[in-house]
């Protein structure tokens, strides 16, 4: 019987992020994979996929949901019976997780590439002058990051066990690492290693081998 769970995976991209939970969550799934082309999805693939040919796209039998942080909600809800990635509602720790997987996307994502953005489209103006202002977002975001981990009674952000903060915040912290956005050439220690202590386990690994990701 084939899996009724299907993750539409685009590479290079935040889908890494459902792949991992589904691999936490010890669940069976399929992955359609697409690599981009000219810097985007292909046509095709963005038509099968439906809505706004934004991915991850992850359907659960007849119930289709994007938005990584959307994604992971459900998933939680829905197959986390031991409330490990996202505590139950009203669980006040439920809302300190959501604060991540909110914040991944919402602040340190945003941040990254409103200065990406400017690199690809500013037409006029000095590029540089432009992501030197946006630059000061990012470095208090990560100075920020720093601070809340040294809070972790563990490696990861709320102990020694990854939980739905982990999986959303790790592609964030990642995508503005490798392409210095905004990090004018600093080091930030505490988040490299927390990056390789996410990429160490096994989960992460099987998700990587699975869905063929590269960044």
């Amino acid at each position: 019987m084939a899996p009724q769970i299907t993750l539409y995976f685009l590479q290079a991209s935040r889908c890494i992020r459902s792949a991992w939970l589904l691999e936490e969550l010890g669940l069976d799934y399929t992955v359609k994979f697409a690599p981009r082309e000219n810097g985007a999805a292909p046509p095709v693939f963005k038509k099968e996929a439906g809505g706004l040919g934004k991915f991850p796209m992850l359907t659960d039998g007849d119930l289709t949901l994007a938005e990584s942080g959307n994604i992971a909600e459900y998933l939680c809800d829905t197959y986390d019976t031991s409330r490990r990635f996202l505590p139950d509602l009203g669980n006040p720790k439920r809302y300190a997780v959501l604060q991540w997987v909110h914040a991944s996307e919402a602040t340190f994502a945003l941040h990254g590439l409103a200065i990406l953005y400017a690199r690809w489209n500013q037409k006029s103006g000095n590029v540089e002058e432009t992501e030197a202002g946006l630059s000061k977002n990012v470095i208090k975001d990560l100075e920020y990051f720093e601070a809340e981990l040294t809070k972790s009674s563990g490696k990861f952000l709320f102990g020694d066990e990854v939980t739905a903060a982990d999986i959303s915040m790790h592609f964030s912290l990642v995508f503005i690492l490798a392409r210095e956005l905004g990090t004018k050439g600093r080091k930030f220690e505490r988040t490299e290693k927390y990056i390789k202590d996410c990429e160490a386990t096994e989960s992460y690994r099987k998700a990587v081998q699975k869905s063929g990701h590269q960044l």
